[in-house]
């Protein structure tokens, strides 16, 4: 849009490079993350900018701001944003910006707490180059206009992609292996990492056999049976998944962080909970790791203690290849892939034609 002057725009526009990282994506498929939250809450605002004018007048620092639920109802509105929640608008972008630039004093997104009114910071939507200043707030909906089109058609290709395989599951299970393996990689969007993990894990304990009862006169066998609570990266307390009879809790996790492990089961009250974390790492070497780090912060190895008791079980990329291909032994490759397609399809808000 800017000609010669676009890269000294984008050297010079701090919001253009953040974007620009939000947006990498673009060229890695649907299994890539999307980073849609962030991205969508500078959209909506500066949506709203656009829409009020504001970019072709000066009187944006006298606008009494957009209201939240307006925003929240703008976002969801979005593709793939119909379960967004209000972190990335409250404070998520804002300490995320700051990360990637530590030594700017600009605090993206403004709000009053007590009217609930937000703002885009328009010192990041001015951009002087020379003696001219540019406002690229159509600019940045163009950008972000651009990327949810690009990530519609990967992940329609994707839902294609599936349902081909479906077609093909007797003549070309190699290909299956292939595609479904492949969707167990570091790299891949956190939701389908936690939605493949569930496909594998469900039809795994499904062949389990439990027998319990309340006396040994009346006992019942019944199924290991694995429950899916809700949307990835809910706000649900730390359970993704819940197994039936046992009352197993799993939470999916791709970070190493110790204090996202012990946030979780003080969530639940020190009730005992499986990880499943996106990592190649030996499991070993992730317990020894959270340990070594949550040492260094509590420094009573007896608090420490207490919390890793809690972890019932850690279970990493390689035991889920593992599971995956003792069930294909078995002949579930299809209904993994199955699976696959019918969370994917609800997660990620896909409408048939």
């Amino acid at each position: 849009m800017y000609g010669d002057r676009g890269l000294e725009i984008y050297d010079k526009s701090l919001l253009i490079q953040y974007i620009n990282e939000k947006t990498k994506s673009a060229n890695k498929g649907s299994k890539s993350r999307s980073s849609f939250a962030n991205l969508y809450a500078i959209y909506v605002l500066i949506e709203d900018y656009v829409k009020h004018g504001f970019d072709k007048s000066k009187k944006y620092k006298n606008y009494e701001g957009a209201q939240f639920t307006n925003l929240l109802i703008r976002q969801r509105e979005l593709p793939f944003g119909s379960k967004l929640q209000n972190h990335a608008l409250n404070n998520r972008m804002n300490a995320e910006f700051q990360k990637f630039f530590p030594t700017s004093e600009i605090t993206p997104i403004l709000r009053n707490l007590e009217t609930n009114r937000y703002w885009i910071n328009e010192n990041l939507l001015i951009v002087s180059s020379g003696k001219e200043k540019y406002n690229i707030a159509q600019v940045v909906i163009a950008i972000i206009d651009e990327y949810i089109k690009v990530k519609q058609d990967s992940f329609q290709r994707f839902i294609e992609q599936c349902e081909i395989l479906q077609n093909i599951v007797d003549k070309d299970p190699e290909s299956i292996h292939r595609f479904i393996v492949g969707l167990l990689a570091p790299n891949v969007d956190a939701r389908l990492f936690e939605i493949v993990s569930y496909s594998i894990l469900k039809f795994y304990y499904k062949e389990q056999t439990i027998i319990w009862g309340y006396s040994l006169e009346q006992l019942n066998e019944e199924n290991l049976k694995l429950y899916k609570t809700g949307r990835t990266n809910a706000n649900d307390g730390g359970i993704d998944f819940v197994m039936r009879p046992l009352g197993r809790f799993f939470q999916v996790t791709e970070t190493l962080d110790f204090k996202k492990y012990f946030l979780d089961i003080e969530k639940i009250e020190k009730y005992p909970i499986t990880f499943v974390v996106k990592s190649t790492d030996d499991v070993e070497v992730l317990k020894q790791k959270l340990r070594a780090d949550a040492i260094k912060i509590y420094v009573i190895e007896n608090i420490v203690d207490k919390y890793l008791e809690c972890i019932e079980e850690v279970i990493n990329i390689p035991t889920l290849l593992k599971y995956f291909h003792e069930l294909e032994q078995s002949g579930m490759a299809s209904n993994i892939l199955s699976e696959i397609l019918l969370q994917s399809k609800v997660e990620f808000n896909y409408e048939e034609e």
